[in-house]
């Protein structure tokens, strides 16, 4: 195309011949043209199928916890806490001695990748030592503490 303005009597005649060219359920009025995929004569309407919620529900999450069975996790074993500074934490060598903030027989924490989700009593068990699960915590009291803290 060359940079000459077209004239009037041009325009109409480009107008003119595209109107001739083009099939009868086209439109070229309004901002619908031959490029516009909207300006189809008949849209397609399909109802919706919905699959039944009843029983494969239960098959979904039996299937979710197979899954994750063999997903390895941090499981610890928290007998108690002690707030000590560096110089001190420096000193410690075989046979120290440190307090914890709880008493002999008192149960302890069982955490689960930081969260604690029971409590229970140590065990020896054939010289290695063991938790007995006393209390499971649940969700509401994991929140509460989570709060408190």
């Amino acid at each position: 195309m060359s940079d000459e303005a077209l004239s009037k009597e041009e325009l109409q005649d480009l107008i003119a011949a595209g109107s001739a060219s083009e099939s009868p359920t086209q439109h070229t009025s309004g901002p619908q043209s031959q490029n516009n995929p909207v300006c189809s004569p008949d849209p397609v309407v399909r109802p919706v199928a919905f699959s039944q919620l009843g029983a494969s529900a239960e098959n979904i999450s039996g299937a979710g916890v197979d899954m994750i069975m063999d997903v390895n996790v941090q499981v610890s074993v928290e007998l108690g806490r002690s707030v000590m500074r560096v110089r001190d934490v420096l000193g410690l060598g075989p046979g120290s001695v440190v307090e914890l903030d709880k008493h002999a027989g008192e149960s302890v924490e069982v955490v689960v990748n930081n969260k604690m989700i029971a409590r229970g009593e140590v065990v020896v068990i054939d010289e290695n030592f063991g938790v007995r699960i006393t209390e499971i915590i649940s969700g509401k009291a994991r929140e509460a503490d989570a709060q408190a803290a």
